[in-house]
């Protein structure tokens, strides 16, 4: 990461917002040596398809419910509780 006194910043502020948008790299501006601020380019919004293939993994059924009991009322959650014993 680069680092510059803020008043350098102001005299190079376009020349070394361009050269962060190209490197993609990050940009501390300091004031009386303590960090003031971080300048990060602005990623390309476009959605690349594909991107997350084989991040995920699913497992068993996706279109069952674990979650029936949920959504019945206390007697029959515990009619159905009565005929798994």
């Amino acid at each position: 990461m680069k680092t510059l006194v803020i008043s350098e910043f102001k005299a190079k502020c376009i020349a070394e917002l361009k050269a962060l948008r190209e490197t993609g790299g990050e940009l501390e501006i300091t004031l009386r040596g303590k960090p003031l601020a971080r300048v990060i380019p602005i990623r390309d919004g476009a959605r690349q398809l594909g991107t997350q293939a084989g991040s995920m993994e699913i497992r068993g059924d996706i279109i069952a419910s674990d979650f029936d009991d949920d959504f019945r009322g206390e007697e029959a959650t515990r009619a159905a509780q009565r005929s798994k014993a």
